[in-house]
Formats: C-alpha cells, sequence, structure tokens
C-alpha cells in the first residue's frame, strides 16, 4: 500500500503541478461566452432567414396575381383575333376595304400549261345590314339577291387586290 500511494501521490504530484490551484472560474468564462454567442448567433440567422422567407413568399403571390392577369389579359386579346378571324367578320372588314369576291381561278400546271379559265372579279351584291340579335336574324327573311353593277373599283384599270397564296 505504501508503494501505491507513492506512485499515486508522485503522479498526482506531477498533476498537480499541471492545474493552477485554486478554483478555476477563469476556463468556464470564455466557454459560457461562446455558447452565448453562438445562441445569439442562431437566433439572429433564424430572424433573417424567416424575414427573407416571407419576402419571397409576397413576391411570389404577387407574380402569381400578375400571372393570372395577363393570362386573363391573353385570353380576352385571343377571342378578340378569333372573332376577326371569322369567315363573316373577314367578309365584312373586305367589304369595307371595297375589296370583292374572286371569280373563279386559274391554275399553272408543272407544265406550264393552264387548268381552268380566269374571270375578272366583279362586284356582287351588297349583303343586307347583318342584325345585330340572333332573334331578328331569325324574323327576318334573306335578302334577294340582284344584279348590281360592278363596282368602280373592279372596272378600273388598276388589277384587283389578291391575296399572297393563303
Amino acid at each position: 500500500m505504501t508503494r501505491t500511494a507513492e506512485q499515486t501521490k508522485g503522479r498526482a504530484g506531477r498533476l498537480t503541478r499541471l492545474m493552477p490551484a485554486g478554483p478555476s472560474t477563469a476556463a468556464r468564462t470564455p466557454f459560457v461566452l461562446l455558447v452565448v454567442l453562438l445562441l445569439a448567433g442562431g437566433l439572429i440567422s433564424l430572424l433573417l432567414l424567416n424575414s427573407a422567407l416571407n419576402e419571397g413568399s409576397f413576391k411570389l403571390s404577387k407574380l402569381k396575381r400578375e400571372t393570372t392577369e395577363l393570362t386573363d389579359e391573353q385570353q380576352a386579346l385571343q377571342r378578340d383575333v378569333d372573332s376577326y378571324s371569322q369567315p363573316d367578320a373577314l367578309e365584312r372588314r373586305a367589304r369595307q376595304l371595297g375589296m370583292v369576291p374572286g371569280g373563279n381561278p386559274a391554275f399553272l400546271n408543272p407544265d406550264g400549261t393552264v387548268r381552268g379559265v380566269p374571270e375578272r372579279a366583279t362586284a356582287g351584291p351588297s349583303p343586307a345590314v347583318a342584325p345585330t340579335s340572333e332573334a331578328n336574324a331569325a324574323t327576318t327573311a334573306p335578302a334577294e339577291p340582284s344584279a348590281a353593277a360592278p363596282s368602280p373599283t373592279a372596272t378600273s384599270t388598276t388589277p384587283p387586290p389578291t391575296s399572297p397564296g393563303r
């Protein structure tokens, strides 16, 4: 027992020389400050992250609203284009511009021969003003076609307008 006590005393003696004497409060202070700073930094970073996410969600909702408005506008414009491209609307607009329906077309064969007899376009009877509602259209009798005189654009020396091949 004396030998182990001496060995312990020898080891303990060496260890006590390495360790400072008395209670060690100075070693705890930097650790406590480090933990407090880490917790405070974590809380501040969470607050910044939360505010950035909220800002992003506000931007997202604004962009969704703008997308909805632009989609509605695009659909309204598409309806306008569709209404202008209907055959009766095209015919009405063409007549307002002074255009007349073309006659029978003639075609060129690949060997250079002409198939069909070309005719000059003449102005047909101008259609009656279209009724504003379907109820008026059902009660109105269709107008009888009458032989009208050719329009001045058809008999002038300038050729009638042609389409670009559509």
